[in-house]
């Protein structure tokens, strides 16, 4: 009779029949409580995917729009983005790409073999690994005219990758601003890089000299106004050496020859015709 009844009780029934200090009850027990959390967070990461990749857009759009001096009137970001003209750059010519900005993912296509090149130590000193071939820019134009151009930048500091933007006005020289907007340095130290007193210094810098050789780049304490080609120093971040070295490199990187500096000769050249 006993048996009968334990039979009828089904699988679910027999273990909660079974006492609560019986290792073979907790054992399933918590198998079965992993196994509906997992399903439970694998759903709400498939059905929220589309919303967290929406956002992911969004908060660049927002960054873009900071460093680039723009507001959204009323907080509609979408709109005031649509003041920017989107371009894809070949960065071995310098010449833009005949693609879909909004069909590319350069983030993606860094990682991927056939869509970019494994750099060598000797030029990688932003230390990412891979290049995509081609960069996703942002033009700010008013009557036809580029008012501003806007760059995507990445690089290793103290612990982290740093991804950001550098924008430069219509000379393609002369920088508007430079801001991160991901990044796990430490705050206090490395986070400085975060900090508009920091941020500000960028603005009005010359990334070249008047023979076209990129200048550009973080000292070591202050910036003596004084001193030779100031106009291309920003102060380093205090404390945080590595950090400051790492944005340095990361921003020579991307405006040198293996980077940017193709597409921005190529425009400042096209300025002088």
């Amino acid at each position: 009779m006993t048996e009968k009844n334990s039979n009828s009780k089904g699988f679910i029934g027999g273990i909660l029949s079974l006492p609560n200090d019986s290792p073979k009850k907790t054992i399933i027990i918590a198998f079965l409580l992993c196994l509906v959390c997992s399903v439970l967070v694998s759903t709400a990461a498939v059905v929220l995917k589309s919303k967290q990749v929406a956002n992911k857009e969004l908060d660049i759009k927002k960054n873009i729009l900071a460093i680039s001096g723009l507001s959204a009137e009323n907080g509609d970001i979408e709109t005031a983005f649509e003041k920017f003209e989107v371009k894809v750059v070949d960065l071995e010519t310098g010449q833009y790409a005949d693609i879909d900005p909004s069909s590319y993912d350069q983030q993606k296509a860094s990682s991927d073999p056939a869509q970019s090149i494994k750099l060598t130590a000797e030029q990688d000193i932003a230390k990412i690994g891979r290049r995509a071939k081609l960069a996703t820019i942002y033009l700010l134009k008013e009557n036809d005219t580029i008012k501003q151009v806007i760059l995507p930048i990445h690089g290793y500091g103290l612990w982290s990758t740093l991804y950001g933007f550098i924008a430069f006005e219509g000379d393609f020289n002369t920088i508007q601003g430079l801001q991160f907007y991901a990044h796990a340095e430490t705050p206090g130290l490395g986070g400085e890089v975060d900090n508009p007193k920091w941020r500000k210094q960028w603005h009005g810098k010359k990334a070249f000299d008047q023979d076209g050789h990129l200048k550009i780049k973080v000292i070591r304490g202050h910036v003596d106004f004084k001193m030779a080609d100031a106009e291309h120093k920003v102060d380093g971040l205090s404390g945080a050496t590595l950090t400051s070295r790492g944005v340095s490199n990361l921003v020579n990187y991307w405006l040198g020859d293996h980077g940017f500096g193709p597409y921005l000769t190529n425009m400042r050249s096209a300025m002088e015709k």
